[in-house]
């Protein structure tokens, strides 16, 4: 990995056709009346990849920032989220397809559908795993994967998955919790690990490591740590509604941490103990 990364870099995701950009724009509670003009500055600064859920109830404002930006659909990659299941596939299908609409209008579709977490326990994991291959199937949602899901989550699909493994497991990754053993076993298994939090909310900020490595390369510190997450091979989801800092998120492109930088950072890992949303459990 070096400087040569450029912004338009993509990953192929696993048995598809489908390449993920290396970079994306994450939306977590991105009010509605900001969301429309966040994403539209992310669309405008150059960002290709969009990352949104249920759950942050915005589905809506992507969509219609994907329509207002004079940007081709086919050049945007969206990704929304289903937090838990309906009473049955068909129920939960129709709450997948509500949110499909919600982005891409009637005839539209998704670039990548993940369940959005792991507690549903294993029959609601199942049935919406089961309900986003119907999905799939039917090419409304282009590629479907896993969020805050550890190994032994993604090893008990095995026995019910016609689509296996999942194309992507995001998770959240930082210097601080860097979640080796599932991280190991999704690349052992070609599942693209996508990184949230990749700046931690700011929260490290003023880490004297890091601020440190920060001023070796001239960067700010939230640069570092997204340019961090794309050598290690994930594709971080920063989040910012300040148009400078959405712009300066993306300039991560024309410097190199050092192996021994790398290093430094990685000896920051807590384990566990540094996430700040949520830790999988590997059991």
């Amino acid at each position: 990995m070096s400087a040569s990364l450029k912004i338009t870099d993509t990953l192929p995701l696993p048995n598809s056709g489908v390449r993920i950009p290396r970079l994306g724009f994450g939306v977590y509670r991105s009010p509605t009346h900001q969301c429309v003009k966040s994403c539209l500055k992310a669309l405008e600064a150059g960002y290709r990849h969009i990352d949104t859920a249920q759950f942050y109830a915005n589905e809506a404002e992507v969509g219609e920032a994907l329509r207002t930006s004079g940007v081709p659909r086919e050049e945007v990659f969206a990704t929304t989220k289903i937090l838990s299941p309906a009473a049955s596939i068909e129920a939960t299908y129709d709450k997948l397809l509500a949110s499909v609409h919600k982005i891409g209008g009637a005839d539209g579709y998704v670039d990548l559908f993940l369940i959005h977490s792991s507690s549903s326990g294993s029959a609601g994991r199942k049935l919406l795993w089961q309900a986003l291959e119907k999905l799939y199937a039917e090419g409304k949602a282009k590629s479907i994967g896993v969020s805050n899901w550890g190994v032994g989550h993604i090893e008990e699909m095995r026995s019910y998955a016609q689509v296996w493994p999942p194309h992507v497991n995001q998770i959240e990754l930082h210097p601080w919790c860097q979640q080796r053993v599932i991280v190991e076993y999704c690349r052992n298994n070609g599942i693209i690990v996508e990184a949230y939090s990749p700046i931690v909310r700011n929260y490290k900020a003023n880490d004297p490591t890091l601020v440190d490595v920060a001023k070796k390369y001239g960067k700010a510190t939230q640069q570092v740590l997204i340019r961090y997450a794309l050598q290690k091979g994930w594709v971080p989801l920063p989040k910012s509604d300040s148009p400078e800092r959405i712009v300066s998120n993306m300039d991560v492109f024309d410097f190199d941490i050092s192996k021994d930088d790398m290093a430094v950072l990685d000896a920051l890992d807590q384990g566990s103990a540094g996430a700040i949303v949520e830790a999988v459990s590997n059991e």
